[in-house]
């Protein structure tokens, strides 16, 4: 059996203090990205299209800068035009010529809402009265929304020159595939002639939004001293300071972005969207800008998760071993390409030992919003596809479906697509853990059913920054680049904590402004508390180096001499007796005196990141007469490598189940034969509420990373990647029918039961 070891203790590391930003949000005293005002501020807004596809021959704005109270007003021929080239990893490839017509376009508009212009003036009602004043000539062209739609041959071509990459030969004609990827371990068409069984399905899934409460909203100052400044509301501040340099022809070191306080993300506020519009009305305007979405303009104009269509063939021995699998994944893009569809290929069947395997993906545009992250964006649909191959492929074996992905867990050392290598152990014990967990074995009733379901998410390192001062009180600040969104604030605080050995509550975390902190990436990939955290311990590590050195100096030994325990200096055995302990406090209040105060600074390209892998099992109960699902219960696990703070890992799981099941059985856009998204609001687009989820148990799994002091492994996302599948699993278990389709609203599940019925 696989067992998983234990973890170490610890004083502070895995506890649940209250967290440092608590009180704000519940007294409604924190700061979001719309409630900055700065003296003279103006209100911006954007012109957006009426049309899913059209030529813009022209543009006249004359009237709405004449118009009283009007500041300023921008198209895209303000902005710098921008070199067409892919940049960065393959995986999170981008091309600053497609983002820039994403955030404000020039020769077309690609989508319905897509912005065009914009105004600053005086107030909101001002400002929409200047937006109707703009003339706009549209050649209005044929659209296409939909995933097989834009794949067909005839379809009508988003971008006409785009001709497939990554294809040899160059293919000759141009299309709406964007990019082709493929990946392969072991022999596949050895691996299904050796099966005795195998299973084939195709699965789809609608677009769904993140969700997010707070709009995306923003203020911007420019200054012609290069001061200029950013108010930001975003999953990394950094990253809206660069792009609204890049976008405007300024330098980043020229515009300073603090961070607001951020009401929801989940990948979706990586991407500029506002930022460089309100810097270039603030320029023209001469005073701050300030813009904030409406609820409609999220909706329809920033990145959803991508729709996909995605094929699975698995094929296996008698005895459940899987010897050999293939997917074949289509993601929407949107307008431009840069859908997660690699993603979708690395994680697909990455948490399992397939010896031989085969994945190909397609990047595919169309006349819809630009897909953004969302998530463990791209996991969450392959792995719908990949686990409900895996529950058929459980029934026709008649083999407990825990036990048949025990069976084919994978472990240190097996291969995955990408050429990757799985680097740490411990799924096969969480699956036998959730196997034998009681709730697995209570007894079902009339139309009720049960899936079970695994994922796996990569998880993230990168660039992260910290900053440790040590307060003349002897308490500690921290400061950090990272947007808190899951409860980093805590976490940072709890591993300062744990690193100085003094208590919680004398340690202060803070997330400071791109003049404050050296560089850090978005808070995104699960990366935070894993590469941020490393930052954190090192930079506290360097304070204690620091103490040691000085407390050495007051007792007139050498820093070997030295050891810093339980908050601190002491003597080392061989001078116990001779000297009295110095408190963190003592050393801090003896600083100016003894030379100077104490303080340190890192930054860090983190490598040696875990992936997250998660386990679950729902039960579910179908009515037949309306085809309306209720989630039962969730019983989730994951791998946490260690859990910081266990309630935000335990309220990243059960966040993670509760998007998954919206995902699952209610979200989905809705698209118009006019290419005008059908359900732009809360009313319409159906996200689950409390009444609507479950008690979710959560089951901390603690596997600690080698390669992170206190051994972290992302949380935030593996949760979210398993979820899908299991309600449809148990969905499928309930009503006796596979759903391969997601949602699983009422009318989609009551037409299969229906036709199951007429079947009979």
């Amino acid at each position: 059996m696989n067992e998983i070891p234990p973890k170490p203790a610890f004083r502070y590391v895995g506890t649940r203090p209250v967290r440092p930003d608590g009180l704000a949000k519940v007294t409604g005293a924190a700061r979001y990205g719309s409630d900055y005002h700065p003296t003279g501020v103006a209100w911006g807004k954007v012109l957006r299209s009426p049309h899913a596809h059209a030529r813009i021959r022209s543009i006249d704005t004359s009237k709405a800068e004449a118009h009283p109270g009007v500041f300023a007003v921008v198209t895209g021929a303000d902005f710098p035009e921008q070199p067409f080239r892919f940049d960065g990893p393959e995986r999170l490839e981008r091309n600053p010529y497609y983002d820039l017509r994403n955030v404000m376009a020039r020769e077309k508009v690609y989508y319905h809402g897509h912005a065009l212009a914009a105004v600053a003036a005086r107030d909101e009602a001002t400002a929409k009265e200047a937006l109707a004043l703009i003339a706009v000539d549209y050649e209005v062209l044929p659209h296409v929304t939909g995933l097989d739609e834009a794949m067909a041959e005839d379809a009508p071509l988003v971008h006409e020159d785009m001709v497939t990459r990554n294809v040899t030969p160059k293919p000759a004609r141009p299309s709406n595939i964007a990019r082709r990827w493929e990946s392969t371990v072991g022999d596949v068409e050895k691996g299904f002639a050796e099966a005795d069984v195998i299973v084939e399905e195709t699965f789809r899934n609608d677009a769904v939004h993140q969700g997010y409460i707070e709009p995306h909203a923003c203020v911007a100052e420019y200054a012609q001293d290069g001061t200029s400044h950013l108010w930001v509301s975003s999953q990394g501040h950094f990253q809206m300071r660069d792009l609204t340099a890049l976008f405007t022809g300024m330098r980043p070191g020229d515009i300073r972005a603090t961070p607001a306080e951020i009401g929801g993300g989940f990948g979706g506020k990586t991407k500029v969207y506002l930022e460089p519009v309100a810097m270039l009305l603030s320029k023209k305007a001469g005073r701050p800008v300030r813009m904030v979405m409406t609820r409609e303009e999220v909706f329809r104009a920033t990145g959803p998760g991508s729709d996909t269509r995605i094929r699975v063939k698995i094929g296996a021995k008698k005895d459940g071993t899987v010897v050999a699998a293939e997917a074949e994944l289509a993601y929407n893009s949107g307008a431009f390409p840069g859908s997660p569809f690699i993603n979708g290929c690395l994680c697909v069947f990455a948490q399992y030992r397939f010896p031989n395997q085969r994945t190909v993906a397609f990047d595919v545009v169309s006349n819809r919003a630009m897909t953004a992250a969302y998530r463990a964006p791209g996991a969450p649909q392959s792995n719908f596809a990949a686990e409900g191959v895996l529950d058929i492929l459980a029934k026709r074996l008649e083999i407990d479906p825990f036990e048949l992905r025990i069976r084919n867990a994978i472990r240190a050392g097996d291969a995955q697509v990408g050429d990757r290598k799985m680097t740490h152990d411990g799924f096969g014990a969480m699956l036998e853990r959730m196997k034998a967990h009681p709730a697995y074995a209570r007894p079902l009733g009339l139309n009720q059913g049960r899936g079970v379901s695994c994922g796996y998410w990569h998880n993230a390192g990168g660039d992260s920054s910290a900053t440790i001062f040590v307060n003349t009180d002897g308490t500690i600040s921290v400061a950090t680049g990272s947007p808190d969104i899951g409860g980093s604030r805590a976490s940072m605080a709890l591993m300062a904590a744990e690193t100085f050995g003094i208590p919680y509550e004398r340690v202060h975390s803070e997330i400071h402004d791109t003049a404050s902190v050296g560089y850090t990436f978005v808070t995104g990939g699960s990366r935070v508390t894993f590469a941020t955290g490393k930052a954190v311990v090192t930079a506290c590590q360097a304070v204690i180096g620091q103490l040691k050195a000085r407390a050495a100096k007051i007792w007139g030994v050498e820093v070997e001499a030295v050891d810093w325990a339980d908050g601190a200096a002491r003597p080392s055995s061989t001078n116990v007796g001779r000297f009295e302990a110095l408190t963190l406090e003592d050393l801090a209040n003896k600083a100016s005196a003894t030379g100077g105060h104490f303080g340190a600074s890192h930054s860090e390209n983190m490598t040696g990141h875990a992936p997250g892998v998660s386990a679950m099992f729902c039960d579910v109960e179908v009515d037949p007469e309306t085809g309306a699902v209720k989630v039962l219960n969730v019983v989730a696990a994951q791998d946490a490598g260690q859990a910081i703070h266990p309630s935000y890992v335990e309220g990243q799981i059960q966040g993670a189940v509760a998007q998954g099941v919206g995902w699952a059985l209610n979200e989905g856009y809705v698209y118009g034969a006019d290419g005008v998204l059908q359900n732009a609001g809360w009313l319409d687009y159906r996200m689950p509420v409390a009444s609507d989820l479950p008690m979710i148990e959560p089951v901390v799994v603690e596997q600690p990373n080698p390669g992170h002091p206190y051994g972290v492994k992302g949380v935030a996302e593996a949760g979210m990647v398993a979820a899908l599948a299991c309600v449809a699993n148990a969905v499928a278990d309930a009503a006796g029918r596979r759903m391969t389709h997601l949602p699983i609203n009422p009318p989609r599940l009551l037409k299969a039961l229906e036709d199951r019925e007429a079947e009979l």
